[in-house]
Order: structure tokens, then sequence, then C-alpha cells
């Protein structure tokens, strides 16, 4: 199929865009939207070019956003590099899939599934995220040790790798304590624009950006049940 050049333009300056800003608001760049939500040649253009950036492009209400793919760690992040990010220095796969669990947990505590919209708080504490990690670890490995699993997600090693960390209640911020372990990957989530993160207040609220990933495509009843699954360690029936 062949496109007019005016078309082609415009599908490269909504992508350019995405790719400085990884989201376009109607709001604040209402041309370039309606471009995209009104023409259709342009919307598939963009989407195409998405897909040869190893990318998806989604609207969601107002709002489209460019997402990349697990393993696209050019627009995204590699293993290594949340490894550094997130885990204390000379961090193991163990440390790493820890972090991956945190932030697992903090979705199940926010969001189940259900309703008009996933959503099931509007804010939490940090010491009430820290309980529920433990808990999960906890009855994660227990399940595991019932069915004498050989695979799947190893609880006793991200369990030791959590209690290996410090506990400290003057608040640190190193890596190699819970509450600077935790800090370090709220942190991470605010600069990312998906919660907001009070330090002070020891409060975590979600952004509208994550609200809208969990209604729209990241959460439904189905995958609810399988993250639960995953976090308690038990099996798919």
């Amino acid at each position: 199929m062949a496109y007019e050049m005016d078309t082609i333009r415009a599908s490269q300056e909504i992508f350019y865009y995405l790719l400085k800003h990884h989201e376009l608001k109607e709001e604040e760049e209402q041309g370039l939207y309606r471009a995209y939500t009104e023409q259709e040649e342009v919307q598939n253009l963009v989407k195409s070019q998405g897909e040869i950036a190893d990318s998806v492009i989604e609207r969601y209400g107002n709002i489209i956003y460019l997402i990349p793919r697990e393993e696209n760690d050019i627009l995204g992040f590699s293993k290594g590099q949340l490894k550094s990010m997130l885990c204390k220095s000379g961090a193991t796969d163990k440390d790493y899939y820890l972090s991956q669990f945190v932030i697992l947990t903090l979705l199940v505590e926010f969001y189940d599934g259900q309703g008009s919209s996933s959503k099931t708080r509007e804010y939490m504490r940090t010491g009430e995220l820290m309980n529920s990690i433990s808990s999960y670890l906890k009855e994660g490995m227990e399940h595991k040790e019932e069915e004498e699993a050989q695979e799947g997600i190893a609880f006793a090693d991200m369990l030791r790798a959590y209690e290996a960390l410090k506990s400290d209640e003057r608040g640190s911020r190193a890596k190699t304590t819970k509450e600077g372990f935790l800090h370090n990957i709220l942190i991470f989530l605010e600069k990312q624009g998906l919660i907001e993160y009070v330090a002070q207040d020891e409060m975590i609220k979600t952004t509208k950006k994550l609200d809208n990933f969990m209604d729209w495509n990241l959460l439904n009843q189905n995958n609810y049940e399988r993250v639960l699954k995953i976090l308690r360690g038990t099996k798919d029936e």
C-alpha cells in the first residue's frame, strides 16, 4: 500500500514523540493525538513502527502509550540493568527475583482484577507492604515444601535473600537493609511514572498510568488468579 507523504510524516512525528516521552496525552498534544485516533492509516503506520522497535502502541482512555516488550532492553531495561539499579552490589539472581517479587506483591495489594476498576485501595504504607512481602514468601515456601516442587519460583532462596537484608528502624536507605531495598525499588517505580512515593510519610499511591495499564491490559480476573497462585506457590489446575 502506498501512503501519502503527509500521512508518513504524521506517523513519524507521533512515533518520535512517543520515543521521547513514552506517552502522548490528548490534552498536551491534541494535533498528534487526533491524527492517531482519527486517521487509520496514521495509526497503522505508528503501530508498525512500534513493532519494528519491539514495542506495542496502545491507547488507554485519552493517552497513547509506547510499551516496550519484555525482552526489549533498548527502550526498556535488561535484567542486568535492573539488578544493578534495584539490588545491592554483587547481587545474585535470587536478589533480582526478590526485587521482582516485591513489585508483584505491590500490584496485588493495590489491584484485584474485579469490578469496573481493578483498583481496590488508594494508598498503602511501606510497613504494610513489607509485612505482605514476608507473608507471601513464607506462604509460597510452605506450599512448595508440601508439594515437593522441583520447579517454579524458588521461594526458599528469595526468603533467604530477604531475611539476609538487615532491618533498620532508623529508615536506612542502604540496599543491604530491608527498608533501603524497598525504598530503592519504590524510587525506581516512581521514576517510571507508575507510583507516587512519599518517603517521609511512608506512603505509596499508584498513578493514573499504572491504573490504566492494570484496568485495560495487564489484569483481568484470570490473570489475577494466576498472579495469586504464583505468589502463594500453588499450581495451576
